[in-house]
């Protein structure tokens, strides 16, 4: 069985943090949930989402592949996304283990250089 990535308490947390709507908090900000590629190198950290007029969701957070940027992605994107392992075309998951974290700390989970740490003089 196939697991449920975004549950009704994820909605929830969207419908409490939609778009902008932590643009001032910096590092602070809230990760509300992580997706991942269990296979190989991805992984995206929504900390807004706003509900889209077609049920999708247009999500900002940070996204890790080759490279670790802030972006906007859609919520279909990833979830529709397969990953071909052995011939079989495998599902993006959700960390269950990853809650009560920051901006900040999914910069660090990643390894990459945090934006919003303070360069030493």
């Amino acid at each position: 069985m196939a697991q449920k990535i975004i549950t009704k308490k994820i909605e929830e947390l969207f419908a409490k943090y939609p778009l902008y709507s932590q643009e001032n908090a910096g590092g602070d900000a809230k990760v509300l949930c992580k997706i991942f590629n269990p296979y190989g190198r991805g992984s995206w950290y929504i900390t807004e989402a706003t509900k889209q007029e077609n049920g999708d969701y247009m999500c900002f957070g940070l996204t890790s592949l080759h490279e670790t940027e802030l972006g906007y992605f859609m919520l279909s994107d990833l979830l529709n996304a397969r990953v071909n392992v052995w011939g079989c075309r495998l599902p993006f998951e959700r960390d269950l283990y990853f809650v009560n974290k920051t901006l900040r700390d999914a910069y660090h989970d990643c390894g990459a250089v945090c934006i919003f740490d303070k360069k030493a003089a």
